[in-house]
């Protein structure tokens, strides 16, 4: 009853699950029911079996191929909470699996497909996670509110029921649940099975994707070796079987520093044509600028000037037409007279025309006689007057000539501006001279028009009568010019003025300017390298001092890329550098000054091979009787009859023992060299201090380590002195090439037979101060010295 009861419960929470969230029905029993829930792989949804896994076949099939495993399904579901006891958060677990499948992204599809029916399918196409293979089903989520379902074998077992009375139970409880949800699964299978297949297809699209990108990655990981006839990587593989089985290929380390190299290499030109084309374009833009000012204020000037001259113009035009019009009334009022005197004199006479002929018809002779001879009297009177029967003036206006001198000299005076005023030079700009060229640059404050500018200068002389100096002129148009065939770092002194048709301005203030010193001459004879360094040494070969120098280092390869500049050291003050390298490389060293103009051009290369220690022979240590071979490396001694002899002597040469020092070994480490000897040859060599005396034996002080060989009437004797003290050494073969290994951080000297790698004798001594090599000559003979040579495994002391 208690077992009934039970199954009843389960039952109940089902279907009031199933009632809320519209989810299918669920099977009470798997292999799997860890978490007290069911789910299913998404390929059997939409498909014609997923019918099959929900009724009473389900139930009798599950519980009779899982009867073997249902007990170890009991006790694993015993140790496991219960999902609504630890707060299992079923939404949670259905997003992930939604997400891990790309469900997620069809949720808008399924809303529009099923529409009103937006609950049922969010509770009927759960997530899915795919099974262990051998699994019977896949464990799925419904909703938020749905409950755990107990497990029929653990009901069983904890009530003391046979398994037949809950397999029973089991399958009335499937059949009733499928009966009640036949009709929503009928509804949704249409839609369901679309859905279904498109997400299949994707899932499938999606896999392929994954495969297509793992393959690229293997092969992109696997490729090892670069193809040159294709340009591009492959494996090692490809080479040998595959199609760039006939190609050239190249290790693609290598390749990559070669194309690095090359890119490199690339660069360095783009930016000396971006430098070029800088130079150019800030040239332009001064141009520009200069033709822009020019042009503003030429403007002003002509409209400044033409409206002058249209002033004097209208001017002139009302002084011409105030007197055309003068003339004019002149013209009238003199016609006008002369009209009224023909007027009177018209009148007078038709007065005494008239008269006389009343006088002529005077009958009275008496009257006639008295009247005729007044009438002649006054008739002689008139006619006596003469009768201006001239025009007082012509009709014609004479030609005027107007007078446009005035506007003429306005015109004029459009170019004739004031002259200008002195121009401001400016101070030198870094790294704009080269050893034999300076660029000047000046401007204008005022807003004067230039036609040119006059530029002078000469160089600056430390005498006090520097007037003497030649001056050089030069006329240029634009504000800068570049001079050339100058001296190599010399000052010069420069000063402009500004020329136009008015005249030329006051000069500016003098500026003085420096051109770029001269290449350094590196010093072949001072220089001294070893395995990991070198030391350069250079002299300036200017009068005035410069500001640093820069060290230019170029790796050589097989490849012979010269200029191709690996490492530069700026900013040394000294004629000299310690520099750290790399060992076995060849390295191709240039120098170059600089000042304030710039920098000077590359000295003259020098090679370094980092093989070993390389030194050379310091001449003004050598006694007069020592004598120095052409190739710097051998000394030899002729005649012995006067040691101490009347030749020339150096202040920091041997005086008595005929001796000769080396360069001095700055580098810390092991260095390493070889004298090659006569047998019959009496000498000494090993190393010593700087302050060594030059007037005593090598060996025979405390600043001084040597090997020594003599000859005595009973055998070859070889003597290691230090301090003149040396131990009882007898060497049975006498070597014919010495080494000698220098450890300053051991504090050791070692003597070897180079020839079959013997060890002779070894100093043990600290170093205060770096050592100089020293070689010596007792009887007449050569020594020769071997530099430059890799520090043999066999010099390795316990």
């Amino acid at each position: 009853m208690s077992s009934r009861s039970g199954s009843t419960r389960g039952y109940e929470t089902s279907s009031q699950s199933r009632n809320q969230s519209a989810s299918p029905p669920v099977p009470e029993s798997s292999d799997t029911e860890t978490e007290g829930l069911i789910f299913y792989h998404m390929d059997l949804y939409g498909s014609k079996e997923r019918f099959d896994i929900f009724p009473e076949e389900l139930s009798g099939r599950g519980d009779r191929s899982l009867g073997d495993t249902r007990s170890e399904s009991a006790l694993s579901s015993e140790k496991v909470q219960r999902p609504q006891e630890v707060g299992y958060d079923l939404e949670k677990e259905v997003a992930e699996l939604a997400k891990m499948y790309g469900l997620d992204e069809d949720r808008e599809k399924e809303l529009e497909l099923l529409g009103g029916h937006v609950e049922k399918v969010e509770s009927r196409w759960p997530p899915a996670r795919t099974e262990k293979p051998g699994s019977q089903g896949s464990i799925y989520n419904t909703s938020k509110s749905s409950s755990s379902v107990k497990d029929p074998n653990q009901s069983t077992k904890q009530q003391g029921l046979p398994d037949e009375v809950s397999q029973g139970e089991n399958q009335s409880k499937a059949r009733a649940d499928d009966e009640a949800e036949s009709k929503i699964w009928s509804r949704g299978e249409i839609s369901s099975g679309g859905m279904s297949d498109e997400w299949n297809s994707q899932a499938v699209s999606e896999e392929e994707e994954e495969e297509e990108e793992e393959e690229e990655e293997e092969e992109e990981e696997a490729a090892d070796v670069f193809c040159s006839t294709c340009k591009i990587p492959i494996r090692a593989f490809d080479k040998l079987f595959g199609e760039h089985k006939d190609h050239e290929v190249a290790q693609l380390p290598s390749a990559l520093e070669s194309e690095k190299e090359e890119i490199h290499k690339n660069m360095c030109k783009l930016e000396e044509q971006i430098a070029q084309m800088e130079n150019v374009a800030s040239h332009l833009e001064e141009i520009f600028i200069t033709v822009e000012e020019n042009f503003g204020r030429q403007e002003q000037n002509f409209e400044v000037h033409y409206n002058d001259a249209v002033q004097v113009l209208a001017q002139k035009y009302e002084e011409q037409l105030e007197a055309l019009g003068e003339e004019k009334r002149q013209k009238l009022e003199a016609l006008y007279e002369q009209l009224v005197n023909c007027g009177k004199h018209l009148d007078t006479c038709k007065e005494l025309t008239d008269e006389t002929q009343e006088l002529l018809l005077e009958n009275d002779k008496a009257e006639f006689m008295k009247a005729a001879v007044t009438m002649v009297d006054r008739l002689e009177e008139f006619l006596k007057k003469e009768v201006n029967l001239e025009l007082s003036t012509l009709p014609d206006f004479e030609e005027r000539v107007i007078d446009v001198s005035e506007v003429e000299q306005l015109m004029n005076s459009i170019n004739a501006v004031p002259a200008p005023c002195a121009p401001v030079i400016n101070p030198q700009a870094p790294n704009a001279a080269t050893g034999s060229s300076l660029r000047v640059c000046w401007g204008l404050f005022s807003d004067d028009t230039v036609e040119c500018y006059q530029l002078c200068y000469k160089p600056v002389s430390s005498e006090m009568h520097s007037d003497g100096q030649a001056e050089h002129t030069l006329k240029v148009k634009e504000t800068y010019c570049t001079i050339t065939d100058l001296l190599p770092n010399t000052q010069y002194e420069f000063w402009v003025s500004a020329l136009n048709a008015s005249g030329i301005s006051p000069p500016s203030e003098r500026a003085v300017y420096v051109t770029a010193p001269s290449p350094p001459t590196i010093k072949n004879k001072r220089i001294q390298s070893c395995e990991n360094a070198v030391l350069v040494c250079w002299e300036s070969r200017d009068i005035n001092p410069v500001d640093s120098y820069t060290v230019e280092l170029s790796k050589l390869t097989d490849e012979e890329n010269d200029d191709i500049i690996t490492e530069s050291i700026v900013g040394i003050p000294n004629c000299e550098v310690l520099i750290h390298l790399q060992p076995t490389q060849k390295y191709r060293i240039c120098v170059r000054a600089q000042n304030l103009g710039g920098s000077s051009e590359r000295s003259e290369p020098v090679l370094i091979h980092t093989t070993g220690t390389c030194f050379y022979l310091n001449e003004d240590t050598a006694h007069p009787l020592l004598a120095i071979l052409d190739d710097g490396f051998t000394i030899s001694c002729d005649e012995l009859e006067n040691p101490e002899c009347d030749l020339p002597v150096y202040d920091n040469s041997f005086t008595r023992c005929i001796a000769i020092l080396g360069s001095l070994i700055p580098f810390p480490g092991k260095h390493y060299w070889e004298v090659e000897v006569e047998e019959d040859t009496e000498y000494r060599t090993g190393v010593a201090f700087e302050n060594t005396p030059r007037h005593g034996h090598l060996g025979a002080n405390n600043s001084s380590w040597c090997m020594r060989h003599i000859i005595t009437p009973s055998r070859h004797k070889y003597e290691f002195l230090h301090s003149g003290m040396t131990p009882d050494i007898r060497i049975t073969i006498p070597p014919r090439r010495i080494g000698i290994l220098l450890d300053y951080e051991n504090c050791r000297l070692s003597f070897f037979n180079a020839d079959i790698a013997q060890h002779l004798h070894t100093f043990n001594s600290h170093f205060q101060h770096y050592v100089h090599p020293c070689f010596a000559l007792e009887t007449p003979g050569i020594l020769r010295i071997h530099t430059g040579i890799t520090t043999p495994p066999w010099t390795a002391l316990p």
